[in-house]
């Protein structure tokens, strides 16, 4: 399983498309909304503080979610699934190494959004607060990362590209990841702090007020977290049983 995971990270390394998106992409982001004076209603926030949590946790986003599926999806339309399932590579050390090396490379987008935060807009928190959003959002990125798996073995290859944008930018837009959600009208915001990227960047933004995450983020994380993989791991079955 070792020798899978070397492969799909220097498989996504070598994807300059990808690293963009996922590294580059919201760092961009990050810069063009976050240059604004004052503060956000509710939060006691900084704008850019507030981006800051925002962009990491969509760029994280991005690097669990958009290279799992379709890349998941395309290995099973190729075969080259079918042909792992004839090495002695047990079925879950498949899942486990996509979803190891999709960790690995959400980090890079943590950092850089970090660094550009803090060396540009002026950023600053206690040097235990930079290590705790680390973290709390790398963690988190693994709900996504199941979604990723459920979803490539969800969806074909002609499918799944659709389908995971759909889901990339309905929870991103509707999470609260790109505009507060504070902004949205009420009824939307009642359907917004139900949504799992809702959660996920509420913990980093505990972290920024050095509060405790609320016991809904974590517990919501947890269930979207189980639902996901285990979603992920009967369509495994599913399609296992079907080659």
């Amino acid at each position: 399983m070792n020798s899978l995971i070397k492969l799909e990270l220097t498989r996504a390394l070598r994807n300059r498309k990808f690293l963009f998106f996922s590294v580059i992409y919201p760092s961009v982001i990050f810069l063009l909304v976050s240059n604004q004076t004052g503060k956000v209603d509710g939060t006691g926030l900084s704008v850019s503080s507030y981006v800051m949590v925002s962009m990491a946790s969509f760029g994280a986003l991005t690097a669990v979610l958009m290279g799992n599926s379709e890349r998941i999806a395309k290995e099973r339309e190729s075969g080259w699934v079918r042909q792992l399932r004839l090495t002695t590579l047990p079925g879950r050390g498949y899942v486990l190494a996509k979803t190891a090396s999709a960790a690995v490379v959400s980090l890079p987008s943590i950092v850089v959004v970090f660094l550009v935060a803090a060396a540009v807009r002026g950023v600053r928190l206690d040097a235990w607060q930079w290590f705790a959003l680390t973290g709390a959002i790398w963690a988190g990125s693994l709900v996504f990362a199941a979604l990723g798996v459920a979803i490539g073995y969800l969806a074909s290859g002609d499918a799944v590209r659709p389908i995971t944008m759909i889901t990339y930018f309905g929870l991103s837009i509707l999470g609260g990841l790109w505009m507060p959600s504070s902004t949205f009208p009420q009824w939307l915001q009642d359907i917004a702090k139900w949504l799992p990227t809702h959660a996920y960047a509420a913990l980093g933004r505990a972290i920024e007020q050095s509060q405790s995450p609320e016991t809904k983020d974590l517990a919501l994380l947890v269930v979207y977290f189980a639902l996901f993989a285990g979603g992920a791991a009967w369509l495994y079955r599913k399609d296992t049983l079907k080659a």
